[in-house]
């Protein structure tokens, strides 16, 4: 008997640190979507972020780990560690598909990426290959017409490849986390308490 390949979504980010509206995210789209599991692909560079502004990458992946121990759905992965920087997404998906062929990997990013995503290195090799499931995010601009029609009277109709996903729109940014340690508020609510407990212990972010 052969065996469906897993469904794979990959949530993309440095994770700088990661909070509950990560796992808000990800949760839900695993729990109502045809996904099998989530992975939060930890980045080493972002090219749209400063490297210096990062924690060393075995921190991050660490403050994931331990966010996402409880949920058997969730998994960490370091694969963009080891490929060249800065890391391009199709760069990555290409790599993972051909370290694990039996598996079927999906792209996962909020609804402000999408708007962006001509920007993207060889987005229409990406859109032609691997299914988007696209979250809500409140943004300005527009989504390209190539993703998105519009139908009057009703709601649009996506490009094929492109799966909305209905999940709570969540409104929280590891840059308000890093600022709020660093004007010491309590932030403590943003972050699992192992998370919470690490930045602390580690004096992250207060500079």
């Amino acid at each position: 008997m052969k065996l469906s390949p897993k469904k794979i979504g990959l949530f993309f980010g440095t994770f700088n640190p990661i909070h509950i509206g990560h796992l808000i995210i990800a949760n839900y789209i695993v729990e109502y979507s045809d996904l099998d599991e989530v992975w939060f692909v930890v980045t080493p560079h972002n090219p749209h972020k400063k490297k210096k502004n990062l924690l060393e990458d075995y921190h991050r992946l660490a403050m994931v780990e331990m966010a996402i121990e409880d949920y058997p759905k969730l998994r960490a992965s370091n694969v963009e560690f080891k490929l060249p920087q800065p890391n391009y997404t199709i760069n990555t998906l290409v790599h993972l598909e051909e370290k694990y062929p039996r598996q079927q990997f999906c792209l996962i990013m909020g609804e402000d990426n999408l708007k962006s995503f001509p920007k993207w290195k060889n987005y229409d090799v990406i859109l032609d290959r691997y299914p988007i499931y696209v979250y809500p995010r409140i943004s300005e601009g527009v989504i390209d017409n190539q993703f998105y029609t519009p139908v009057e009277g009703g709601k649009g109709v996506y490009h094929e490849k492109i799966t909305m996903v209905n999940a709570p729109i969540i409104e929280l940014s590891s840059t308000l986390i890093r600022k709020g340690v660093k004007e010491k508020k309590n932030i403590r609510p943003m972050l699992t308490k192992e998370v919470w407990k690490y930045v602390d212990e580690m004096n992250f972010y207060r500079k």
